[in-house]
């Protein structure tokens, strides 16, 4: 499949075993799916008989952290910041959390949008910071309403007990091998999941670009006991990339996060601060496992409509008791989102989630209207993003159509654990995409496609050795020089 370090479709992200598969960005949701199933057929093509890949969020049965192989990217010193990175996360946070998997996915507007956009608002400051301003005013509003895509979308209501080994919880015991909360959607974004008690106190603010770029800047540079304890090795070698509250930006754990593409050598903030922002990446989607590819083209039409009205509803400034009052309603939807009476905060006073999130699905019909008036055929508006906002009305008046309600009603009905679960739709999806592979159209894996992905992993690989071959600097030199950056 080619070098992790270089190849631009295929990587790793914390351990050997947990690949990462990456899209080009695409105008069209067709074509990012396509793409999408394509490199998952070739990853198949690629593994032993007896392997497949794991469609669920949460992991297998895990023996221990030593059967948890850290990625490994080469010999180069990029390479070796890479494993170091996630050496520093086994050493914080232990190997088991960074198992677990989820989908990114990333959103921009078009650029003739932005202009039209500005001149419409009335703006007349620069195209670049109106893109960045509108971009945060976005953010905001997910941040208020992510809540909701957790309800929708979440698909990790249970976990393995070996996931919880030795940790302290609040599950309730399924069967003898697995726990759960019987009204959780996305254990993955709980306490269980990508969480930092170091960072619970951080108030990152997405009022204004500068703001953010210190907070994060400040935390990258700010010593954290309980990691400086960590020390270095037995032959002193470093076992984190420094000692700081963060050791890089995207140690920084959000639902969503600003992002532009960087220049060789350069940090994420410095490029933020230089060109403004690009895209975003929202990161609070469990992989759904009853789907092929984890995620379709429904749910991607919903979530550009989300974002869209993210984007044009009002935005006020946030403050630092919303932020964490935000927090708060994500992990109750987490723990307890398919309880009928469940009640979340609005600016301090209570609020029943079904209303809430009736009222923000009620709202989302205009950014839906406006996408269908764009996607349309032959001059006339289609009809795919209506529906699929009504998919999700569906799933709000009936929560047992959610991935985590069908996923806990299977395991009670059928009386499987979560492994057996899991294990079945894994085998069913690496079945579709083998057979699909098979019965190849233009759409799917066909030849050209298969002649692409070799010719990228062949030329990763020798990206790698050329990069490997550079005269480098010893390691510890250039870690010092990019801590100092």
């Amino acid at each position: 499949m080619g070098s992790t370090l270089t190849n631009p479709y295929i990587t790793t992200d914390f351990s050997e075993s947990l690949l990462e598969f990456i899209t080009p960005a695409y105008e069209r949701i067709e074509d990012c799916l396509s793409m999408l199933e394509g490199i998952h057929r070739f990853t198949l093509t690629r593994l032993d008989n007896q392997e497949m890949l794991w469609g669920s969020s949460m992991p297998c049965a895990l023996g221990g952290e030593d059967e948890i192989p850290i990625a490994l990217f080469g010999t180069s010193n990029v390479g070796k910041l890479k494993t170091l990175y996630r050496e520093g996360l086994s050493n914080r946070y232990g190997k088991i959390m960074q198992t677990i998997a989820g989908i990114h996915y990333n959103f921009s507007m078009p650029e003739s949008f932005w202009p039209q956009y500005q001149q419409q608002c009335g703006d007349t400051g620069t195209l670049q910071d109106f893109r960045t301003n509108k971009y945060l005013h976005l953010i905001r509003n997910f941040h208020r309403y992510s809540w909701l895509l957790v309800y929708l979308f979440g698909a990790s209501p249970a976990a393995c007990k070996s996931f919880v080994r030795g940790r302290e919880h609040s599950l309730q015991e399924l069967d003898e091998h697995t726990l759960y909360l019987p009204y959780a959607t996305c254990l993955r974004m709980g306490n269980l999941g990508y969480k930092s008690e170091a960072q619970k106190s951080l108030f990152v603010c997405y009022n204004d670009l500068n703001n953010y770029a210190e907070c994060l800047d400040k935390a990258m540079h700010t010593p954290y006991p309980e990691y400086e304890a960590i020390g270095r090795g037995v032959d002193g070698e470093p076992l984190q990339i420094n000692a700081n509250l963060l050791q890089l930006e995207n140690e920084f754990y959000s639902t969503i996060r600003p992002k532009r593409n960087v220049k060789s050598g350069q940090r994420p903030l410095a490029a933020l601060k230089e060109g403004g922002i690009e895209y975003i990446e929202v990161r609070a989607l469990d992989l759904n496992p009853y789907l092929p590819l984890g995620i379709d083209a429904e749910q991607t039409k919903f979530l550009d409509t989300f974002l869209v009205h993210c984007l044009l509803a009002p935005s006020p400034e946030c403050h630092q008791a919303e932020f964490f009052e935000v927090a708060e309603n994500l992990t109750r939807v987490v723990e307890q989102g398919r309880d009928p009476a469940l009640m979340l905060s609005e600016e301090g006073a209570p609020r029943a989630m079904r209303e809430w999130a009736a009222s923000i699905l009620g709202s989302l019909g205009h950014a839906a209207t406006l996408l269908d008036s764009i996607h349309g055929e032959q001059g006339l508006p289609g009809q795919a993003y209506a529906s699929a906002l009504n998919a999700q009305v569906a799933k709000l008046n009936d929560a047992s159509l959610t991935p985590s309600g069908r996923m806990l009603a299977q395991m009670q009905d059928e009386g499987l654990s979560f492994f057996q679960l899991a294990l079945t739709l894994a085998k069913q999806q690496h079945s579709v995409l083998l057979d699909s592979s098979e019965k190849a159209t233009d759409s799917q894996l066909s030849q050209r496609d298969e002649t692409m992905f070799e010719k990228v992993a062949t030329q990763s690989l020798a990206d790698q050795a050329a990069i490997e071959s550079e005269p480098q600097l010893d390691f510890e030199t250039f870690l010092a020089q990019w801590n100092a950056a």
